[in-house]
């Protein structure tokens, strides 16, 4: 039995970030950007982006014969959420223009491209996904036990028989789920679309009328089969809602804590750390041995090194307790960096059959907690491990870094909006117990340029006057307090900063 803890850093609308911690450590970052994917056109951070999973009352705008399709209208123009979406026309649906139509964002938007919608709606639950308006049944293909199959397809086939009308698909978590709780669950989704029908009668077009869970209720609903003992988030506005989604997702309501502390709450629990250590190509063992990660397109390779571990009796034993451990620690690297693919694990040569089968044994053991479905095959007559794990989602690499503007393709630099979040969430800091009137940061002149186009928001945020000064000078990532103070003086010392070359920014 695993202790398990959520944690939330949900303060900045540009970047949530949610941790897993299972006995004190890291398993498991999911992080959820707000910006575009062009790096100097953000979005507006004034609301929460529309997201896939909503549900809207449209009209339809126009149709686009010639491609079965329309574009349809989701939101009046005062609105925060996007103007417009495209939506494929089924064969046999009637739609003209002026028509309020139910859609769901099933693509989101991207650069230019508006988002696109579906008329066929499906609200996920814990362990249920409701289809309103039909009569299908299905499990996830990820239930692979055939009795498992046979019963929940049964309780399935009751439920549908109990709310005609509407369809169900049985999700990967509800294997092992009681009938019970899977009764629970659909009568949760039911009271929703009720809901959200009610909604949609009453409001007029065009509307949100259901806004999906955002990357915390994602976590909790999709990500977490088992059990939490504690979610803690940094954001008030986030507290009360999520403890409804405890109450619809965990029958054992575990605990939701509201975290108020002036440090970030990444860096209080040491998250941030164990984060740049997850992007790193060496990871060290507490035996004194280390693995090698090199990512690539093809696969993953990693590579296993005794380093200073020279503690057990014999080299027999040292090379058995080095895999051993290192085994454990692939297990949980490969959850944390979201390694999908190919692996192939270079251990320690061994020459004794059973130490081999051994540790092919211990590392099937250690991927069981791993929701993702990751096979391991026995050791080649090179000594190698080949392992393939299911990708569901972008690697913490590319979600994290990018190609180095200077060495092209044999090398790496942090992504520029993370280390903008970096430098905002320090500003935060600085400003938590701090009464001066402006700042003036030094940052590389990416960074800076970057960062830019923020500063009207961030400054609006914290109540004070920003500067951000490019420095040549400066590493990719590198930033510092060069300034606190009054504005006066914080613009007599961007006045001397000019007359040293240096660009500073201000709005």
């Amino acid at each position: 039995m695993h202790d398990v803890k959520i944690i939330a850093d949900l303060k900045d609308n540009e970047q949530y970030r949610v941790a897993v911690l299972e006995d004190g450590k890291l398993a498991e970052i999911f992080i959820e950007y707000s910006f575009d994917d062009d790096l100097l056109c953000p979005h507006s951070f004034n609301s929460r982006q529309t997201r896939q999973g909503d549900i809207f009352k449209a009209r339809i705008d126009k149709i686009v014969p010639a491609i079965s399709a329309a574009f349809v209208i989701l939101s009046s123009k005062s609105s925060n959420e996007p103007r417009n979406a495209f939506l494929y026309i089924e064969e046999g649906t009637d739609i003209k223009p002026g028509n309020e139509v139910l859609v769901q964002v099933i693509k989101n938007e991207r650069k230019n491209k508006a988002p696109r919608v579906s008329t066929r709606l499906a609200i996920p639950g814990r362990w249920l996904v409701l289809v309103p308006d039909s009569d299908e049944l299905g499990v996830s293909r990820r239930i692979t036990d055939n009795h498992e199959r046979r019963r929940l397809k049964e309780i399935g086939d009751e439920l549908r028989a109990e709310t005609p009308g509407f369809g169900v698909i049985i999700r990967t978590a509800a294997e092992g789920i009681s009938k019970e709780l899977l009764r629970a669950d659909m009568n949760s989704l039911l009271s929703l679309w009720h809901d959200i029908k009610a909604k949609a009668k009453n409001s007029p077009s065009p509307c949100l009328l259901y806004r999906d869970t955002g990357i915390l209720g994602r976590v909790l609903r999709d990500e977490v089969a088992g059990s939490i003992d504690e979610i803690i988030i940094d954001e008030p506005e986030e507290f009360s809602g999520t403890k409804s989604l405890v109450d619809r997702f965990y029958p054992e309501k575990p605990e939701v804590v509201l975290y108020t502390g002036n440090t970030p709450i990444f860096e209080y629990f040491g998250i941030e750390q164990e984060i740049q250590k997850a992007i790193d190509r060496k990871v060290w063992l507490r035996s004194g041995a280390y693995l090698i990660f090199d990512q690539t397109e093809a696969m993953t390779v990693i590579d296993v090194n005794t380093g200073k571990f020279t503690s057990a009796p014999d080299m027999r034993h040292t090379t058995l307790a080095t895999n051993l451990e290192a085994a454990e620690e692939i297990a949980r690297q490969l959850r944390l960096r979201a390694i999908g693919g190919i692996v192939i694990v270079d251990f320690i040569d061994m020459d004794n059959q059973q130490d081999k089968q051994e540790l092919v044994s211990h590392l099937e053991k250690c991927l069981e907690k791993d929701r993702q479905k990751a096979r391991v095959y026995s050791i080649t007559r090179l000594g190698l491990v080949e392992i393939t794990r299911k990708r569901e989602r972008p690697d913490l690499k590319s979600v994290l870094t990018r190609n180095c503007p200077v060495c092209i393709d044999n090398g790496f630099v942090e992504r520029e909006e993370n280390i903008a979040m970096t430098v905002k969430r320090f500003i935060r800091k600085i400003t938590a117990n701090n009464n001066a009137q402006a700042f003036i940061v030094q940052t590389n002149p990416f960074i800076a340029s970057y960062i830019y186009h923020y500063l009207e928001e961030w400054e609006r945020e914290f109540g004070r006057k920003l500067f951000i000064a490019a420095m040549n000078d400066f590493e990719h990532d590198k930033f510092r307090l060069d300034f606190q103070g009054s504005i006066c003086d914080a613009e007599a010392e961007a006045r001397s900063l000019r007359q040293q070359k240096a660009i500073v920014y201000r709005i």
